[in-house]
């Protein structure tokens, strides 16, 4: 059996979808009959100090490896969690631990074809510590495959930032999240102009609603909320909220400001009975009330026959809205529907045969 290849997956900004890459990578690639690997060789949470950030990371990895039925002997180790008492050792002087030796059991042989290393969250992180992207992809002798967000065509720049940064290094990318009225645009303009500047282009993703959407469970952990109002048979992870919309206007313009999004949330206050009422005759997921802990019996009977659990949270609007929002900004892939969605868009966009090649990854025979 030959010596699996790495390949490193980074990204230039945190929330980039490196993780709903790997997913659907390697879903793909196993149904194609390959065997892969995976490894995230350093934690990234610095940006919150959240005092599970070491479990978060493990249980990231454990999801991974659960959702894709992945072996022990194809998972590679997480080497240590970038918090803040991670830093303050290594600023300190007390870690002065050198990482890149500790990359050397990466290079030990492994049963399989390609192991995919999820990099840091940007190109910078990690670089304390011997390990950042460049750092890793240079030690292990790796390619990189870079993951984007679209954002705009400015996209552009960073990419090829990238690809002076990296040079021959970089394998191709992945530019995901795209716009429905700029897809067409990304086709004939983008792709072929980073063709032309020698970056392969895998895959162009187009927005996917779903993969941004969060679940009322999520919700429900995420803003501590309780619970007024949860229809039978209802399992809210498995109900998903795509947009958030605040009641905070009179009832008769209500009616058309939801009409206008689907699958949402409503914050709205507990006394807001009206807007409560005309939430539940548009397309809502969840309602969320502010202020006194308490439901309306008509609202509570209309959103059990409608299957819309209703949430009450004791922290102000802003605050409610903000941490609903970080929700939506980020893709979480712990909802099976989120997994499923990715591994069909990436069976669908990525291009596999010029992926394989550039690799040199031998095709399988066909059965």
């Amino acid at each position: 059996m030959p010596q699996a290849k790495h390949l490193l997956i980074g990204s230039t900004r945190s929330g980039s979808g490196k993780s709903a890459t790997i997913l659907g990578l390697t879903y793909n690639l196993q149904a194609k009959g390959y065997k892969v690997g995976y490894g995230k060789p350093i934690g990234t949470f610095t940006t919150k100090e959240l005092p599970e950030a070491a479990e978060r990371s493990e249980a990231d990895v454990e999801f991974i490896k659960q959702t894709l039925s992945l072996p022990q002997s194809l998972l590679r180790p997480t080497l240590l969690n970038l918090d803040r008492s991670a830093l303050q050792r290594r600023l300190s002087g007390e870690d002065t631990a050198d990482y890149s030796d500790k990359l050397e059991e990466y290079k030990e042989i492994i049963e399989g074809d390609i192991v995919f290393l999820e990099a840091p969250a940007n190109t910078a992180e990690g670089a304390i510590f011997g390990l950042s992207l460049e750092q890793m992809a240079v030690h292990l002798e790796a390619p990189i495959l870079l993951v984007m967000r679209f954002g705009s065509l400015l996209v552009v720049d960073h990419i090829l930032m990238a690809k002076r940064r990296f040079g021959d290094r970089l394998l191709g990318v992945v530019i995901n999240d795209i716009p429905d009225e700029q897809y067409e645009t990304a086709i004939e303009i983008l792709h072929p102009y980073l063709e032309n500047q020698g970056i392969p282009v895998f895959a162009l993703m187009p927005e996917n609603r779903t993969l941004r959407s969060v679940s009322v469970s999520e919700i429900i952990e995420q803003l501590g909320a309780s619970i007024l109002c949860q229809p039978e048979n209802i399992d809210l992870g498995k109900i998903m909220v795509e947009e958030l919309k605040i009641g905070a206007m009179d009832v008769s313009s209500a009616q058309s400001y939801f009409r206008k999004s689907y699958n949402k949330a409503v914050i709205t206050g507990s006394s807001r009975i009206d807007l409560q009422f005309a939430a539940l005759e548009t397309s809502t997921n969840c309602l969320i009330l502010t202020g006194r802990p308490f439901v309306n019996e008509d609202v509570a009977h209309k959103a059990m026959e409608l299957g819309v659990p209703i949430l009450a949270v004791s922290k102000d609007t802003l605050s409610t809205v903000s941490i609903i929002e970080g929700c939506l900004g980020q893709v979480r892939l712990h909802e099976g529907v989120k997994v499923t969605s990715i591994c069909d868009m990436m069976g669908k966009h990525f291009n596999f045969d010029r992926f394989l090649k550039l690799m040199n990854i031998k095709a399988l025979a066909k059965v």
